[in-house]
């Protein structure tokens, strides 16, 4: 008789000690759990192991990116569901050393053992990076930015649209008409302003992707531009847009590390999306350097996820899945954290505007681009690859509704000695 959804969530419930709120369906074709619920679909055995091998998020991870766990029903529920059971318990719930002193717990654990079969550790997904101490040199990061972003340029053009901008869009109108391109368009048109570009001023844009910024501003704004990116195929891909756009006059799209950068001055600098990845020991060197790179009263437009902050601050480490698979050596800092390094390099911090919520609908917006075209996407990558693709934005959109996470655009000034800055007098006029 075909038992092993039952057999499965009565063990899990145990674990946990709450009810599971998605329904389950085994391999042997058996469900069980709420009816209307999404269904977590486990597909083999292996799935068990991994989770035994490896309790918690990087044990999941490697059963969804592997193919042996899926979802059915609403992806965006279900993760909402999962996360207030698997991961969002609170401080009072019980570690799983604590829960196995319980005999009842224990006996669950050893039940989840029988019925998963042969014990040895499934391989890890060839998706996954090994993971290590984040050094933050130019050869960490060079690793670490080619494999989030030399997955394909064409795989890319599937996810984010024909605007190539993969960081938060900036939504006038978040109604079901407003389109993708139009809100990434109007963020790169506010950056812009907040930094005053105006014909004959020079832009340094830092981590520049695919060069989509860089061509707004030459072509709207008349200024110079360098573009630095550690990505090959992103280079690649802006130089033929430059060229095509006829700004190859003034737009210079490199292959460089921010901190090989040294033919300052320049009236403004762009950093979007791309301070994640400096690493909490080597921020300050950043803010550094982008400092001495700025003229007298040249403006700094950081734009940056960021976490909330903890209580004991040292106790911070990296998101597992997202270390493994998605950004290797990646970290986030409170918004705060990030406004003391700044001022500590010597800018006047001028304006923080958060746009937590305009991430969310820029992520749900990006899962509906790789569902639609869900076979493309595979086949240009891998179906790992694409899985973590779906998992990652899709939790990500869940983090910034759920105020887990945000990301905020700062102004910052190299204020000269004579304290005139050259903003506006009132906050957000942006001449």
């Amino acid at each position: 008789m075909a038992d092993a959804a039952l057999r499965l969530k009565s063990l899990l419930e145990q674990v946990l000690g709450a009810p599971l709120p998605v329904r389950i369906r085994a391999w042997d074709g058996s469900q069980s759990g709420p009816p209307n619920a999404p269904t977590l679909v486990v597909r083999n055995r292996r799935a068990l192991r991994r989770l035994l091998w490896k309790p918690g998020e990087l044990g999941l991870a490697r059963a969804w990116v592997a193919g042996d766990l899926d979802i059915e029903g609403d992806l965006y529920a279900a993760l909402g569901l999962l996360a207030g059971t698997v991961w969002e318990r609170g401080e009072d719930a019980r570690t799983l050393a604590q829960a196995l002193r319980d005999p009842e717990v224990w006996a669950a654990v050893r039940g989840l053992v029988r019925l998963a079969g042969l014990p040895l550790p499934p391989a890890p997904p060839r998706e996954e990076v090994r993971r290590r101490r984040h050094l933050h040199t130019r050869h960490t990061d060079r690793r670490a930015i080619s494999h989030h972003y030399d997955v394909g340029n064409d795989f890319y053009e599937i996810v984010l649209g024909p605007s190539m901008v993969y960081s938060c869009a900036y939504w006038q109108t978040p109604a079901p008409d407003a389109t993708l391109e139009d809100a990434q368009r109007d963020k790169l048109e506010l950056i812009c302003r907040k930094l005053d570009l105006r014909p004959g001023r020079r832009l340094l844009d830092v981590g520049c992707g695919w060069g989509s910024l860089a061509v707004h501003a030459a072509r709207e704004h008349g200024v110079s531009v360098v573009g630095v990116t550690l990505s090959q195929e992103q280079a690649a891909y802006a130089r033929k847009r430059v060229a095509d756009e006829g700004l190859t006059d003034r737009v210079e799209i490199r292959v460089q590390d921010y901190r090989d950068v040294t033919d300052g001055p320049y009236d403004a600098i762009s950093s979007v999306g791309m301070a994640e990845h400096v690493g909490g020991d080597r921020y300050l060197e950043y803010a550094k350097n982008l400092y001495a790179l700025l003229r007298p009263g040249g403006r700094l437009l950081n734009h940056q996820i960021a976490r909330r902050p903890q209580r004991d601050e040292t106790s911070y480490d990296v998101d597992e899945f997202i270390d493994a698979y998605v950004f290797p050596d990646g970290e986030l800092a409170p918004i705060g954290t990030t406004v003391t390094q700044l001022e500590g390099a010597g800018f006047e911090v001028r304006d923080v505007e958060s746009i937590r919520e305009h991430y969310a609908l820029t992520l749900r917006r990006w899962v509906a681009n790789l569902e639609a075209d869900w076979s493309r996407a595979v086949a240009l990558t891998s179906p790992g690859r694409a899985r973590v693709w779906r998992l990652y934005m899709a939790a990500c959109a869940l983090s910034f509704e759920r105020n887990h996470i945000g990301v905020n655009q700062v102004v910052a000034v190299r204020t000269p000695g004579s304290g005139a800055s050259g903003m506006p007098l009132r906050a957000r006029t942006w001449n």
